[in-house]
């Protein structure tokens, strides 16, 4: 939610402003919002204390990127020993102790842990403090520490990076039978011997599609529950129907349309969630089941309504990412309008600055150019537009598509389906949005990335040598393919002219 800028209101209605303060800015929680803010703080000199009650490092490093990418890695070393004949090898049904694979997960955890560790933050000049964080005022924080006891410190400014949490809807007899989040699995499922041998996945977006295909490959029999009618709503119906049939390959079986009802147990101590279709119902048996419909902001607890912060589905900012009070700031999922850590890193930089110099000079938070990625096997990775918006936009555009079966390196790797979709303004080079669904796609998404935000277009991507053979060929085959089809033919037929004349 945006909080127009003449409605930013100055701090301290009903409060009496400190004269001295304690801090320069004070980070409520250590995801990667809160790290880049509270590191930017550190390093401009000023004193900055970061908050953090559960884990450093955030969502991003306990529960969500780094484990989940861990685990798919796992997934797809299953997947390619089951199908390592397409190599020219004999294809084996991989054994997986799933145990394993999932300490595994916590393993790269743990080696990424130092990155964001309270040691690094602390080296840096950043203190850090364990325990829960409350405004009391717009420029005071009372702290519960994890260790015990409160401590109450005063600051000019104010960065809120809580976070957010998975959503869990209200279905009835969801409670008896007991459910999975992307935030609980990796404790929950630790120490497992096999991974859970019937699955229930409810929801159909990006985190939904990344487990139901890792724990198919990695043995269970998995049934996707989506709502929507079809997966991965966000994006194109192309690259959501790539996904899907990948998924149903690896023996995922996916119900679109269909509406979780009610949950519940057998007597037999057998569980089952019942879901709604055309008119009617059905029940789906499972061992477990994850939830993964979406994230919802972390917003109570710290007191911003009895500030008059308004916090509903996010906290409500300018689009300087100050709140009602100009020196209480948001940045990261709490403040949408992304949950990506990338994103939270990006507006961090804004908010920080704006905390710290918001005085002498503020500077917007840029989304003109945002990127993201699914990581499915094919990857789908996006940047701007999607076709479905230009149309619904009215956004007058044109397509160049390359198929990645005509790339060189990705017939040589097995890899060679997928495509990339570039959209340009009518007769110009001019590059509105990209749509990539291959291996990689994440990776090979970047070159356009850079090309958009410094105002390049497919001409300049054309005209860099790309190394043979490799995926990022992928650009410049797309690039020469928008070319092709916008050769002036008059010039063409001059041409065959010219060199008609040249022979005698």
């Amino acid at each position: 939610m945006a909080l127009a800028g003449k409605e930013a209101v100055a701090a301290g209605s009903g409060w009496t402003k400190p004269k001295r303060f304690d801090r320069n800015l004070i980070v409520i929680g250590a995801g990667a919002a809160g790290l880049v803010s509270s590191y930017i703080a550190a390093a401009a000199k000023a004193k900055v204390t970061l908050v953090e009650a559960h884990k450093m490092g955030g969502d991003c490093l306990n529960f969500g990127c780094v484990p989940s990418k861990a685990l798919i890695r796992s997934a797809k070393a299953a997947h390619q020993m089951r199908h390592a004949d397409r190599y020219g090898l004999e294809a084996v049904e991989p054994k997986v102790p799933f145990a394993r694979v999932m300490e595994r997960v916590h393993q790269v955890i743990a080696a990424i842990e130092p990155h964001d560790s309270i040691e690094r933050y602390t080296g840096l000049g950043v203190e850090v403090l364990q325990g829960y964080a409350r405004l009391v005022d717009p420029w005071t924080v009372e702290i519960a520490l994890n260790g015990g006891g409160t401590q109450r410190l005063t600051t000019r400014a104010i960065i809120l990076a809580t976070g957010a949490q998975p959503f869990v809807p209200p279905i009835p007899g969801l409670d008896k039978t007991g459910y999975l989040t992307s935030d609980t699995l990796w404790e929950k499922l630790r120490g497992r011997e096999e991974a859970p041998k019937r699955l229930a996945v409810l929801g159909g977006g990006p985190i939904g599609c990344e487990l139901a295909q890792s724990f198919a490959r990695l043995g269970s029999i998995v049934t996707q529950i989506e709502m929507a009618p079809r997966l991965m709503m966000r994006e194109d119906e192309d690259a959501s129907a790539l996904v899907t049939a990948s998924l149903q390959a690896d023996g995922v079986t996916v119900l679109t349309g269909h509406k979780a009802a009610a949950c519940g147990v057998e007597d037999t101590g057998e569980k089952w969630i019942e879901v709604e279709h055309a008119g009617g119902k059905k029940r789906v048996i499972f061992d477990d089941l994850i939830v993964a419909v979406g994230r919802a902001p972390r917003l109570k607890g710290f007191g911003l309504e009895e500030l008059g912060i308004r916090a509903e589905r996010v906290v409500e900012t300018n689009e300087y990412l100050q709140t009602l009070h100009p020196n209480i700031l948001a940045a990261g999922d709490v403040a949408g309008p992304y949950q990506f850590t990338h994103v939270a890193g990006h507006q961090a930089w804004f908010a920080a600055i704006n905390a710290l110099f918001g005085d002498f000079k503020r500077l917007k938070a840029d989304y003109s150019i945002i990127p993201w990625a699914t990581f499915t096997d094919p990857e789908v990775a996006r940047v701007g537009l999607s076709e479905a918006e230009a149309k619904a936009q009215n956004i007058p555009y044109e397509v160049t598509r390359y198929g990645l079966d005509d790339l060189d390196r990705a017939i040589a790797d097995g890899s060679a389906h997928g495509f990339v979709k570039v959209l340009t303004v009518p007769g110009k080079d001019r590059i509105l949005g990209v749509t990539i669904a291959g291996e990689h796609a994440g990776d090979l998404l970047a070159e356009f990335v850079f090309a958009m935000k410094h105002g390049h277009g497919l001409g300049k991507i054309l005209g860099t040598i790309h190394i043979y053979p490799t995926l990022a060929e992928a650009g410049k085959m797309t690039a020469g393919q928008w070319r092709r089809n916008h050769v002036n033919g008059f010039l063409l037929s001059l041409l065959e002219r010219f060199h008609t004349w040249r022979r005698g």
